[in-house]
């Protein structure tokens, strides 16, 4: 069974912007994409950077540290100089909140 940690109440998470979150231990950044929330680890896989504080254009986040781009929606890597694609976590928005699986995060770090 699942347990759905709260990112943010629904009408506080505005289109284009993010949150992060930390479940056990791994830091998660949640995007809000035109209405549709994604959750993809906060490091970058290049080299260990903060993907929160890097720039969102469209479905793609933008690594800070050397520019390698990355799916929010799959966790794809679309450009170097990152070769190894992040991890997703099930998001969902349900009644008026943002809530990231904790379970999965849990599967993912262990």
């Amino acid at each position: 069974m699942s347990d759905w940690i709260d990112v943010a109440a629904v009408e506080d998470f505005l289109p284009g912007t993010h949150r992060v979150i930390t479940i056990d231990d791994m830091p998660v950044v949640v995007f809000n994409v035109g209405g549709h929330y994604y959750a993809v680890q906060n490091l970058c896989t290049h080299e260990d950077a903060e993907l929160s504080e890097g720039t969102l254009e469209g479905e793609e986040i933008v690594c800070p540290l050397h520019g390698a781009r990355f799916s929010v929606v799959t966790g794809v890597v679309l450009g170097p100089p990152a070769y190894e694609n992040l991890r997703t976590f099930p998001v969902v928005a349900a009644n008026g909140r943002v809530q990231v699986d904790a379970a999965a995060v849990g599967e993912a770090s262990g």
